[in-house]
C-alpha cells in the first residue's frame, strides 16, 4: 500500500484524533509536524496539499485529503481496522455520519469557539469578547446535554449504545479534551454536571491508551505550564 503522510499539529483536536486512530490500529505513517502559531499551514507547499490551509491533512501516495472526519472514514476503509471503528452496517454508518456532521456545527463551535475566544485570542493580542465567549459556552453546554440524552442514553458505554469506540467517539472526545486548557474552575463549571460525558471520556481514553495519552502529551504539558505560571 502507498505510504501515508499525516500533516498535523498536536495542539489541534482533529489532528490528535487522526494520529491516535492510526497508532491504535497499527497504521504506519510519517508525521509532518505543523505549528499553527508559526504559520506552517500558510505556506505555498502546504496549500498544494490542503487549499483550505488547515490541519490535519494526509497524503496517501499521490492522493491528498483534508477534513478530519473524511480522513478517518477514508483510513478506516483503506486499512483492515476493527469493525467497531467504522461499522459495516449501512444504517449504523449513517448514524455515525450524522453525529460527526453535528459535531462540527455544535460541539466544535462551542468547545473550540470558547477556547479561541478566551485563551487563544488574548495571546494573539485580540480584544476580549465576553459576549462571544458566553454564546460558545451556551452551545457547548447544550451539546453536552444532547450527547447524553441522544447518544449516551441508558448509561451507554459509547455513542449509539455500542460496546466499543467508533471514529465518532474518538473525534468528539478529542474535541472535549481541549477544555483541559481552561482553569479547573471554568472546566468544572461546564462539564461537572454531565456525569455520562465524564465517564465516556474516560472509557475512550482507556480503550485507546497508551496512544491517547502519548498524543495528548503536548496538551498536558501546556496545561502544566499554565498552572505553574498561575502559581
Amino acid at each position: 500500500m502507498a505510504s501515508l503522510t499525516i500533516f498535523a499539529d498536536r495542539k489541534s483536536q482533529p489532528s490528535r484524533a487522526i494520529l491516535i486512530f492510526c497508532k491504535v490500529n497499527g497504521i504506519e505513517f510519517e508525521e509532518v509536524k505543523m505549528d499553527l502559531f508559526k504559520g506552517d499551514h500558510l505556506t505555498a507547499e502546504y496549500e498544494a496539499i490542503n487549499p483550505m490551509k488547515k490541519v490535519p491533512a494526509i497524503a496517501h501516495g499521490d492522493f491528498t485529503l483534508f477534513e478530519s472526519h473524511a480522513i478517518l472514514i477514508y483510513l478506516a476503509c483503506c486499512y483492515n481496522v476493527s469493525e467497531h471503528w467504522y461499522p459495516t452496517d449501512l444504517r449504523t454508518r449513517a448514524k455515525l455520519h450524522a453525529i460527526m456532521d453535528w459535531h462540527h456545527t455544535n460541539l466544535r463551535q462551542g468547545a473550540a469557539g470558547y477556547i479561541n475566544t478566551t485563551v487563544v485570542a488574548p495571546k494573539l493580542g485580540k480584544p476580549p469578547n465576553p459576549e462571544g465567549a458566553a454564546e460558545c459556552e451556551r452551545k457547548l453546554i447544550a451539546s453536552f446535554s444532547t450527547i447524553e440524552t441522544m447518544w449516551l442514553k441508558n448509561d451507554a458505554s459509547f455513542l449509539l449504545a455500542r460496546d466499543q469506540p467508533s471514529i465518532a467517539d474518538l473525534s468528539l472526545v478529542c474535541e472535549i479534551m481541549q477544555l483541559e486548557i481552561l482553569s479547573m474552575e471554568e472546566r468544572n463549571r461546564m462539564i461537572r454536571p454531565y456525569k455520562k460525558i465524564q465517564k465516556w471520556v474516560e472509557r475512550v481514553k482507556n480503550a485507546t491508551n497508551p496512544y491517547f495519552d502519548e498524543i495528548h502529551q503536548l496538551l498536558y504539558e501546556i496545561v502544566a505550564s499554565s498552572k505553574q505560571q498561575e502559581a
